[in-house]
């Protein structure tokens, strides 16, 4: 591979790793990107290898959060565990079949994602009293399998989808809900490497220089986050929301 190539790589995961330090939505970079400069290999290798860097971003990210932001384990754990377990089944169905019919689905779930949060502008800006505290166990638990589930067979979208949930249901503001979006990412890509690893799909001269890029840019991204607010994290969360429903139209479209 050229070294021209390789820069490239690590220039898009320093950005996506950037980008989804403070509002998820990283793999909407990395994976086209990859997909494009990487051709000669299968998709399915090329995600394998992207979830190295994903992991060493998102873990990167999640510990920087914990260091200024308070979580509730009782929330977390049983979520992050479900997650992990999950997207180690859903990498194994990447593997086996195409996901291509799930794309127009989630063209019309991100659309609708994007009018609810555009139309609530206080959505994210502050917290609950008690968060949390409504939803039990069973709800924990079910929303890790989901989302287990998607970022093992899909991925792209996954932080958007978290945060949204941990803002709605859950109740917190966007920089706590952030905290909690890294910590259970991690362990659905640390789920999807586990699968990927063991099967060869990794190729870790790639893998690895862009994983130092990725947790670069997180790192980066995290400071921005703290340093802009809850404000500015809502307006570039709507954007990578509309930038994920042109991804997936486009994707659809092609289809057609």
């Amino acid at each position: 591979m050229l070294l021209s190539t390789l820069l490239l790589l690590c220039f898009f995961a320093f950005l996506a790793g950037f980008i989804d330090a403070m509002v998820g939505g990283g793999g909407l970079v990395q994976v086209p990107a990859a997909l494009v400069l990487l051709p000669h290999l299968p998709a399915t290798q090329v995600l394998g290898t992207l979830k190295i860097s994903a992991f060493s971003g998102t873990t990167m990210a999640a510990f920087q959060y914990v260091r200024r932001i308070q979580i509730q384990l009782a929330v977390l754990l049983p979520i992050a565990i479900t997650a992990s377990l999950a997207a180690f089944m859903g990498s194994y169905l990447a593997a086996q079949v195409s996901n291509t019919t799930l794309k127009p689905i989630m063209l019309v779930v991100f659309t609708a994602m994007a009018v609810y949060v555009y139309t609530n502008k206080g959505f994210g800006s502050k917290q609950e009293a008690t968060p949390a505290k409504k939803n039990g166990l069973l709800l924990s638990i079910v929303t890790g399998t989901v989302i287990g589930l998607y970022d093992g067979f899909v991925g792209p979208g996954t932080g958007s989808f978290l945060i949204l949930l941990f803002v709605t249901v859950m109740g917190y503001h966007f920089l706590q809900a952030n905290t909690y979006t890294k910590l259970v990412n991690a362990g659905t890509n640390f789920g999807s490497i586990v699968f990927f690893a063991s099967h060869g799909y990794i190729h870790w001269n790639i893998a690895l220089p862009m994983a130092v890029a990725n947790i670069a840019g997180n790192y980066a991204g995290v400071q921005m986050a703290f340093l802009k607010g809850n404000s500015f994290v809502r307006k570039l969360f709507l954007c990578i929301i509309v930038g994920t429903i042109v991804r997936f139209g486009w994707d659809v479209f092609k289809l057609l």
